[in-house]
């Protein structure tokens, strides 16, 4: 897994139309179902993977923005080295003309793997398991997230994001991590 940055999102309920008794709320790495704390990719504060290299990076934009983070949690990610196309795994990397020196924390706690889909290959885009419901023919934790690695590997070897989103898919480890 390599370090590919951070995210300060705003955590709601499960959404009405989601029908996983499981799902008590999303920390999905994707947009749909839990906010970013702004719409930041034209401040173009962000790091080659377009997340953010530490919290503190994040507290600028916010700062500079006039942007509350209040309310937000801050999550850490790091993502598996290669992406699933539907039928190979393939290497992929950062952005090479944004600078990226993600700032790893000292204190994370893992809450699980989300599976993203990244078909314009720079920002994340869509997690399945909760933008379309995946949740609720696949086993998540409370957070809609994959318990393991191997259960995100596997069921997307085993072809259960079929037909969802077009990928390729990027397997994250999704990290709580404190304000400093």
């Amino acid at each position: 897994m390599i370090p590919v940055g951070y995210m300060a999102k705003r955590i709601d309920q499960t959404p009405d139309w989601l029908k996983a008794q499981q799902v008590i709320d999303v920390y999905s790495v994707s947009s749909c179902v839990n906010e970013d704390f702004a719409d930041y990719i034209d401040y173009w504060e962000h790091n080659g993977y377009w997340l953010f290299d530490s919290p503190g990076a994040i507290e600028k934009v916010a700062r500079e923005k006039s942007i509350s983070l209040e309310g937000t949690k801050l999550f850490y990610y790091e993502a598996h080295e290669l992406e699933f196309d539907g039928e190979t795994w393939n290497p992929y990397s950062s952005e090479p003309s944004i600078p990226t020196n993600v700032d790893p924390p000292k204190l994370k706690h893992l809450e699980g793997f989300d599976v993203v889909t990244f078909q314009a290959h720079n920002h994340p885009e869509c997690s399945p398991l909760s933008c379309n419901g995946l949740a609720e023919n696949i086993q998540t934790n409370a957070h809609c997230l994959l318990e393991s690695f191997d259960k995100a590997e596997s069921s997307l070897n085993n072809g259960k994001f079929v037909k969802c989103e077009a990928g390729p898919y990027r397997i994250f480890a999704v990290y709580s991590v404190d304000w400093p």
